[in-house]
């Protein structure tokens, strides 16, 4: 028989090393060495993978060789594209951030800090697709109890053409009377369901419930509050759910390894027992990562080449708003963004994010400017703000927020060198309102503009877009998709853009102003004298 020994495993990176080391030689990470005993490979395992699983493709497929041989090759042509047609989430705010919905036989993994809505999000979603196909929602972290207090709350069984009900005035949040329970009969017993099995001759139909009748769509969501990795895949290959939720894959664990729940090899061999079946059965996988200290998703950094869509939820603990950004796509365009935002009954999304960063907006604060971002295709305006005061100690200070701090070092020292404007003894403090992320160079110009109008005490031209890259000469460059950044400025009201020289956009009813320079930028933006309440921009 094999023996087992001992390797040291780099928790970020993934590589392997016979003897401890302080700082890993792969990703240069210190103290990510974590031991692990190899094992011989467990022969529970065998039975998922891919040769020995019954065969089941889409209509359209190739035929493949029967279970226990090796599979052969055929050609690309053969494979029909209509079975691999997109299923919508029921979030647009999604479907747009996956790239058009969600592949059938993907996986998906979503990442973010404790607290920021991933569960409630995968509940709703859950909850929504239900109306039409089998999901299974594994729960690894919250016992059955836990999860029906959660779903109560969402309003998950409550008819979707109606919103829940608000919030008494209290703050008691209170179950609504049309509020349908789907776990109740599941909690009572799983196993119950198995005199309906397809070994019984019957097509696997829901349990059923007193609550609810077996043609409401609840009766499609199913519960499985469990940690076990061989439990987990007999459920996915008798129930056939066309989606599961595994949340999280870091509590999961397989028995036959002898290391913690979470450890590398744990995750590693969770994830990719979990691939082979989600591929082989074509179910779609929305697994659930933790995220460490740094912010990247906890885990080998083998995790995230196995899935096929890596998502961050990101948002600010004291706002309502929250942003789904993917950082990997096999199916679509990679840093899209999706915005929702919290509310009393889970996440509600949000259409149109400019009008959400540019809510309560100041017309007459000196010290702003707006501009428009670009995240993957989607174009969001953004105002800047700056705040320029001399320096309470010896040397300046400089802050950011949502904003790159480099950049902003960057931009200083252009307008204290190219434009001749001293701020090397000044604090400087930016920020984009919303807390959305601003660090293309697209936003340099309205930077900019809004430091020397923070410095001149003057008020830039509310219906004015700056948009534009800042050289180290003091020149602005041409910035991409102008055309689309200018559509969606146009669309919220706006009436003048600033832009580079030499890019020649649409007519789309702005007035466009080219410039070649800062300091031209500054002159055509910025006032001369202070406005007062009753000047007409």
């Amino acid at each position: 028989m094999p023996k087992s020994r001992t390797l040291y495993v780099c928790h970020e990176c993934g590589a392997e090393f016979p003897q401890y080391f302080g700082r890993c030689s792969a990703c240069h990470a210190w103290n990510s060495l974590e031991e692990q005993v190899e094992q011989p490979p467990p022969t529970s395992l065998q039975r998922f993978s891919w040769s020995n699983l019954s065969p089941e493709h889409p209509e359209g497929s190739p035929e493949v060789t029967k279970p226990g041989q090796p599979r052969s090759s055929f050609r690309l042509s053969q494979i029909s594209d209509q079975s691999q047609s997109r299923m919508p989430s029921g979030y647009g705010e999604l479907d747009r951030v996956l790239g058009g919905g969600i592949v059938p036989g993907s996986l998906v993994l979503i990442g973010g800090e404790p607290g920021i809505g991933k569960s409630t999000l995968l509940l709703q979603v859950a909850n929504r697709l239900s109306h039409s196909s089998r999901v299974l929602y594994v729960s690894a972290e919250e016992s059955g109890q836990q999860v029906k207090l959660r779903s109560q709350r969402l309003g998950v069984g409550v008819d979707e053409e109606t919103d829940p009900s608000p919030e008494p005035e209290n703050g008691n949040s209170q179950p609504s009377a049309t509020t349908v329970d789907p776990f109740s009969e599941q909690l009572k017993g799983r196993r119950q369901k198995k005199s309906n099995s397809p070994e019984n001759g019957q097509k696997n139909p829901p349990p059923k419930s007193e609550s609810v009748t077996p043609q409401h769509h609840e009766d499609n969501l199913y519960l499985l509050p469990e940690t076990d990795l061989e439990v987990i895949l007999r459920e996915l290959e008798s129930l056939k759910p066309q989606l599961a939720v595994i949340d999280s894959i870091q509590t999961i664990y397989f028995a036959s390894l002898t290391s913690a729940p979470g450890s590398v090899a744990q995750v590693r061999e969770c994830t990719s027992a979990l691939m082979q079946v989600a591929k082989r059965e074509n179910i779609t996988l929305l697994i659930v990562g933790h995220v460490t200290k740094d912010g990247g998703i906890a885990g080998p950094r083998v995790l995230e080449h196995l899935v096929d869509t890596v998502l961050y939820f990101e948002g600010d603990r004291f706002a309502s708003h929250r942003l789904l950004r993917s950082m990997k796509n096999r199916f679509g365009a990679t840093h899209e963004i999706g915005v929702f935002e919290m509310v009393a009954h889970g996440l509600k999304e949000v259409s149109n994010p400019s009008e959400l960063f540019l809510g309560n907006r100041d017309e007459f604060a000196p010290g702003t400017s707006t501009v428009v971002a670009l995240e993957g295709t989607r174009p969001i305006v953004v105002e800047i703000q700056a705040l320029v005061s001399p320096a309470s100690y010896g040397s300046a200070r400089r802050a950011t927020t949502g904003v790159d701090s480099s950049r902003l070092l960057q931009i200083l020292a252009v307008l204290e060198k190219r434009v001749g404007i001293p701020l090397s003894k000044l604090d400087a403090y930016v920020a984009s309102v919303g807390g959305l992320k601003v660090e293309e160079p697209a936003a340099d110009l309205g930077i900019a503009i809004a430091i020397v109008a923070s410095f001149r005490d003057r008020v830039v031209d509310p219906r004015t877009i700056l948009i534009g890259e800042i050289g180290l000469g003091g020149q602005v460059r041409p910035v991409s998709q102008l055309e689309l950044r200018l559509r969606e400025a146009a669309k919220l009201g706006f009436k003048r853009a600033i832009i580079p020289r030499g890019q020649s956009p649409a007519d789309l009813g702005l007035q466009i102003l080219p410039v070649g320079k800062v300091i031209d930028a500054i002159i055509a933006s910025i006032p001369a004298q202070p406005p007062t309440l009753n000047d007409e921009f």
